[in-house]
This record gives C-alpha cells, structure tokens and sequence, in this order.
C-alpha cells in the first residue's frame, strides 16, 4: 500500500479529510507554544497540560512493541480523528472495535471550549451487552518509517491532559484484523464526564466554543463523516436532534 492509493478501501474519503500539512490539530513545537499561549490569555494554571515527559513515556510505554522502521502503526478513529487525523498515512480502512462505544463524556477547556464553559468531546467507554454491535470507526495505517515521528505528534495531541487510556488492542476490519492504538476513557481523569445526561450533554455542545471552534461544529463533523461512510450511531443520532433543538450559541 502507498500514499497513491491510500484510499483503495474507502474512495469517498477522497477529499473529505484534512492534510496533514494543514491540520490545526498537528501539534509541533510551534503548534504547541501557541497553545501554551492561549492557555495562558484564558487563566488556565501552568499545568494545564502534562509535562512532555510524561507524554514521551506514556508514548515509549505503550508502543514498546512496536519495532521502529519496520512495524507499520495502525490508530483506531472514532472522533475528531476520522476528518482530522493529523498524521500521514497510507491506508485507512473501516474498523469496528467491540465492546466499545464513542461518548461525549470528555470536558475540555481549550479545543472546543473555554475555562468558563466547558466543551465536550469524544472518549470511549466501555459498553459491553448494551452495545454489541461496538464503536464503528476507521483504522489508519502508519507506514513504520514515519511511526516514531508521527506517534509523538499524535501523543501530543491526544495525552495532552492524559484525559485517554491509550492501548494496543485487537480490531477487526474487513481487510482483515489489525493490533491497532485505541484511546480508550481515563474514568479516573478529573476531565471525565460520564455520569451526564443526554440533555446536559446536548445543552453543553450547543453553546460550548474554544480556540478551533464550536462545540456544535465538532458533532455536526462527525455527523457529516458518519454519513459519507454509511455509519449508523443511535447516541450520535439521538444527539444530534437535541442539539438541532437547543437556542444556537450568539
């Protein structure tokens, strides 16, 4: 597989994902100062985010397997990830992870919401009988030369508040099944939202908006690359007509 046909699987993807050299949500040095900056103009503490230490040894912890320049890395998409992956890539297929299912359940201060109103975005929680149909998503596929330079830049983005779980689990595609990185809820993390209801988590997305953008864009993002690809979600749905109902934020 290479970059050329990258899309083989999924050929209406084609266009509908942002570059990697045009995300916002690719976390460079620079990315990553301009973050800090913007953390300090809202009041957030100096330790709004963890040491990159910790970054870098959750990274080397988690991926100890994983032989760099020779095994390719494989990440699970179930959020932001599935139209701003901000790594490159050479395949992306369809994925469903069972036993798993996306939750609104992750509040956030700086991306999509503000110290004084919260966002939410995606997490992963454990769902056992009550979803056995599992989290449908979109695996994407690392070619290992670039594993190590583009997973620190993914840890970055994703573990900058270690609000995840991240993993290395078994995921059944069609093409056949991969060990892929999963990022699965942090219930101990002090950001974990699961106890909200339905209605709280619609009234938070309706009126949420941080520094790339409205809470409300997030799930109309999502809803739109569900659709492409075919993807039924009874939360998502659910969701998505409670915050159509809610008063738009001005």
């Amino acid at each position: 597989m290479t970059p050329d046909n990258a899309f083989l699987h999924l050929p209406e993807l084609q266009g509908r994902l942002t570059p990697a050299h045009a995300s916002g949500l690719r976390l460079t040095d620079e990315v990553l100062a301009e973050w800090d900056a913007q953390a300090r103009c809202q009041g957030l503490p100096a330790h709004w985010r963890l040491p990159d230490s910790e970054v870098e040894r959750s990274r080397r912890e988690v991926l100890a397997t994983i032989h760099a320049q020779q095994d390719p890395l494989w990440v699970f998409a179930y959020g932001s990830l599935m139209w701003n992956p901000g790594f490159h890539f050479d395949e992306v297929r369809r994925a469903r992870l069972p036993g798993f299912a996306r939750r609104f359940a992750l509040s956030t201060t700086i991306g999509r919401g503000t110290p004084d109103c919260p966002g939410l975005v995606l997490t992963l929680q454990r769902s056992g009988d009550a979803d056995p149909q599992g989290c449908e998503g979109l695996a994407f596929r690392i070619p290992a030369p670039l594993v190590d330079d583009e997973s620190r830049l993914l840890w970055r983005r994703e573990m900058i508040t270690g609000a995840y779980c991240p993993q290395l689990l078994p995921l059944p595609t069609p093409q056949g099944e991969v060990q892929a990185l999963v990022l699965v809820a942090n219930t101990a993390h002090i950001h974990y939202q699961g106890d909200l209801t339905l209605q709280a988590t619609a009234a938070t997305i309706a009126t949420a908006c941080g520094r790339i953008g409205s809470n409300r864009d997030y799930l109309e993002q999502l809803v739109r690359q569900l659709d492409v690809l075919g993807v039924k979600d009874g939360y998502v749905e659910v969701l998505h007509k409670r915050v159509a109902q809610e008063k738009p934020t001005t």
